[in-house]
Order: structure tokens, then C-alpha cells, then sequence
């Protein structure tokens, strides 16, 4: 049985005390490792505490469903693609999400199956388009309860934006040209119709 959060904070209390921080791992050693100097560490561990309560759970209101066409791209019955207000430093970040409100573990087998469909269309038409070195696909659920699944595309041959920091550099590269990205996102939604739905850019 995995261990509770007050067990692993006792370990690492144990290790570096209350206020202490753990030692940092080599990871700025890495290329991609997107910062460089001394003065990184680890931030001290933090005592247990409620889990948040995340936007559509609860009191707190659903973002999505308050406005479920805000920033469609595509969409059929029970799926749409959604992009963000504006370019970021990677080329293409869009969420594929469920236009019922449920999250990851609500779908049934029937729509789990159109999810492993549709994310297969969206990765292959993303990797695809001119200049694309990866799609990574990232499922994180502490914001909003509303299923929504990221993906991120790199730009091919940037070596240092690779792997698990491409977020990272997603925040710190400066922002795709607004046309560029309208274009590529109208390409997705395009071709996306192509198997189902409607494009809506």
C-alpha cells in the first residue's frame, strides 16, 4: 500500500528537519533542464493538508460550463478542442475535453473508446503538421474537475524543449506568431472534420 502523505512527511522531516530542504537532484545537469545558476533548490515540505477543491467541484464553479464555447476549435456531440486565449512559446497546446461535465474516471467504456480515437487523430494530425518534432499528451486533474486532456506540441530539431520540461519552455519561449498559430489551429480543426464533427475556426 502506497504510503500516506503524513508517513512520507515524517521520512522526509526525519531527513532534512521541518524547515529544512531536500538536496536538489541532478536534473540542471540536463540539456533541457530550462534554468541554469546556484541559487535553485528545492522549496521545504509542507505539512499535509486538505486536498484543494478544484474548479467544478463543490461550491466552485465550472469554467468550461459557464462558457462551453469559449476557445472551441472542433467539436462532435460529446467531445470538443479547445485552445488557449493566445500563442505560447510552444507551437500548438490544446485540450481535447468531454462537453458533459464528468472527469477521467466517469466515462464509460463507450466514450473512453471515442477518447482513445480521437486523441490517436489529434496526435497523428499535430505530428504531422510542417515543423513538429513531438506531441505530448498530459492528463493533469488538479485545477478542474471538467475532463480535459493537454496537448503539446514541440518545435522539431529544438533539442532542449524534449521531454517532461516542455511545459517549462512552453512559459518561457516567446509566443508563436498570432498568425502562424491561427493557421495551425484552423489546420487541426480542419482536418479533425475531416473524421468527424465540425471545425469551428
Amino acid at each position: 500500500m502506497p504510503e500516506s502523505a503524513e508517513e512520507l512527511y515524517v521520512r522526509v522531516v526525519a531527513e532534512v528537519g521541518v524547515d529544512g530542504h531536500l538536496p536538489s537532484p541532478p536534473v540542471a545537469d540536463w540539456d533541457t533542464f530550462p534554468w541554469e545558476g546556484a541559487d535553485l533548490r528545492p522549496r521545504t515540505v509542507l505539512a499535509p493538508a486538505a486536498e484543494r477543491v478544484r474548479a467544478g467541484e463543490g461550491e466552485r464553479p465550472c469554467g468550461h460550463c459557464a462558457d462551453p464555447d469559449h476557445g472551441v476549435i472542433w467539436h462532435n456531440d460529446r467531445w470538443l478542442v479547445r485552445a488557449p486565449d493566445r500563442p505560447s512559446g510552444l507551437p500548438v497546446v490544446v485540450w481535447l475535453m468531454t462537453t458533459e461535465h464528468l472527469d477521467f474516471e466517469d466515462m464509460d467504456d463507450d466514450l473512453a473508446g471515442e477518447f482513445g480515437r480521437i486523441s490517436k487523430w489529434l496526435h497523428r494530425i499535430i505530428g504531422n503538421l510542417p515543423n513538429i518534432g513531438r506531441v505530448h499528451i498530459g492528463k493533469w486533474g488538479d485545477g478542474s474537475v471538467h475532463l480535459h486532456v493537454w496537448f503539446m506540441a514541440r518545435t522539431a530539431r529544438m533539442g532542449q524543449s524534449v521531454g517532461s520540461y516542455a511545459p517549462e519552455w512552453d512559459d518561457i519561449l516567446p509566443p508563436t506568431p498570432v498568425d502562424i498559430w491561427r493557421a495551425d489551429l484552423a489546420e487541426i480543426a480542419r482536418q479533425l472534420a475531416n473524421h468527424d464533427g465540425d471545425a469551428v475556426r
